[in-house]
């Protein structure tokens, strides 16, 4: 393995488009060189899948990829004394009280413009004096930019070659003991891709906050902020308070690969780790076989319901009454569109099929109806911008893998979550939860899939959840709050 500070090449000195190409070489463990996880398959639904294929790499121009984008709003920016909105002058997050939302067609505002840049800014990609390239290719951008004048842009044209930077952190010695981090992130080759923050500590112990996977199955799907969970950590954990350097990671296993990054920013941790259990597609097996053991263990769970089934009386779905039973038992009954993609949707057809679903949810007194769950987490840059007329929060990029956020950074429709076909995978999500006070979204369809664990396995980890310390069963409803509390 080369030493990498033999390969490092200095950002400095980036101007414009100009590309700084680095010395092919290690950088170090940090994952398996790809970072996703094998994710199951069935005949009756593929939301437990991503695409197999690799997206080549392709050359985009600032109309097709987006200048500066809407995300620079007045209020989020720094005030004269140096907080930002939703922190105190220290930069500490206010945990101010937010009103419950309304339930209505329309939202009251855009959930992703709002709360576009939360806590505080740890890098902005403005000064590269500290940066440089160990692996892959890199270039400045001032053209697609999250926020300021120029974000950066990784990017490789060999299969499953990985792109990192790096940042050296010894002289500004910064403190993240009770902090998790968030980044912008945009790529127009989103099939097999992770991204990760390594922080490496002046011992060489290290910590990865990963995305496992991008699971949209489009070209490009604009800016958006993951607020990684915790992945993995060395056997001895870093001292996050004496930290040496931070990698941003990008592994893939395509034949070729494109992302920009922006915008660091660090957020404070809850008390507690969260576990959100969703179930998809309101079966009736959900009803009879599911409901008993939450019933049992007193949790709830997150329910995505598909109105053509409901409303058709489908057989093997719940009825709008059953529906209400578990919403008065603590389930909350969210939106799963029409299950068709919707970035295959022709953009009126879409926002037609919003309006209708938004409509009989709220006629339907569904009390979770200001959230959503992608059906095939089938987006892009139009979805998001349609759907967050109708809906604040959900989502997800989804993985087969730990796919862990942080509570107080996410992006509100850009959710992460982990598919519930491997029990042990899931006891991970639950025990990486509790550890680092993040939270994870299990995500289940029926006993008898294979996107889902069975029912005997479904009972473990009920149990293996009931019996962790710093664990608790939220809904999204809990889970938007807590995000816009800690903006």
């Amino acid at each position: 393995m080369a030493d990498p500070s033999t390969t490092r090449r200095r950002l400095l000195g980036f101007g414009g488009a100009t590309a700084v190409t680095a010395i092919a070489g290690c950088a170090g463990d940090g994952g398996d060189g790809n970072g996703n996880g094998t994710e199951p398959t069935d005949d009756e639904s593929d939301e437990g899948t991503t695409e197999t294929n690799a997206s080549e790499g392709t050359e985009t121009d600032g109309d097709e990829t987006g200048n500066r984008t809407e995300t620079e709003t007045e209020e989020n920016e720094t005030d004269g004394n140096g907080a930002e909105n939703g922190t105190d002058e220290g930069g500490n997050e206010t945990d101010e009280d937010v009103a419950d939302l309304e339930l209505a067609l329309e939202t009251e505002y855009n959930s992703r413009e709002e709360y576009a840049r939360p806590g505080d800014s740890f890098d902005d990609f403005e000064d590269l004096s500290s940066w440089s390239i160990t692996e892959g290719e890199a270039e400045v951008d001032d053209e697609v930019v999250f926020a300021g004048s120029q974000s950066v842009r990784l990017y490789t044209e060999e299969e499953g070659a990985n792109m990192v930077i790096e940042r050296d952190l010894e002289g500004d010695n910064p403190d993240l003991t009770d902090r998790d981090v968030s980044m912008a992130v945009r790529t127009p080759t989103p099939e097999n891709i992770a991204v990760e923050l390594r922080f490496v500590d002046i011992y060489g112990s290290s910590r990865i906050y990963q995305l496992p996977s991008i699971a949209y199955r489009t070209r490009d799907v604009g800016w958006f902020r993951t607020a990684p969970g915790v992945f993995e950590e060395d056997e001895y954990p870093p001292e996050m308070d004496s930290l040496a350097r931070l990698e941003v990671r990008v592994h893939h296993t395509g034949e070729g690969a494109e992302v920009w990054v922006d915008d660091i920013r660090t957020h404070g941790k809850p008390d507690s780790g969260y576990v959100v259990l969703g179930w998809d597609d309101g079966l009736r097996t959900y009803y009879e076989e599911v409901a008993p053991l939450h019933d049992e263990y007193g949790v709830d769970a997150v329910q995505s319901v598909v109105r053509q089934w409901t409303s058709n009386a489908r057989e093997d779905v719940m009825t709008r009454g059953a529906l209400l039973e578990r919403q008065q038992a603590g389930d909350q009954i969210v939106a799963h569109g029409t299950h068709a993609r919707f970035a295959e949707m022709d953009p009126g057809d879409l926002r037609e099929a919003l309006e209708t679903d938004k409509q009989w949810a709220v006629n339907s007194g569904f009390e979770g109806a200001n959230f959503i769950t992608f059906p095939h987490n089938s987006f892009d840059a139009t979805v998001l911008d349609i759907v967050s007329d109708y809906y604040y929060a959900g989502g997800y990029n989804q993985a087969g893998n730990v796919n862990l956020t942080a509570v107080h950074g996410f992006d509100p429709l850009v959710l992460p979550r982990t598919i519930g076909y491997d029990l042990e995978i899931c006891r991970q999500c639950v025990d990486h939860a509790a550890a680092y006070g993040q939270c994870t979204v299990l995500n289940f369809h029926d006993f008898d899939l294979d996107n889902t664990v069975d029912r005997d396995e479904y009972d473990q980890l009920l149990e293996h959840i009931d019996g962790t310390d710093g664990v608790e069963v939220i809904t999204l409803d809990e889970l938007w709050r807590m995000r816009r509390e800690g903006h």
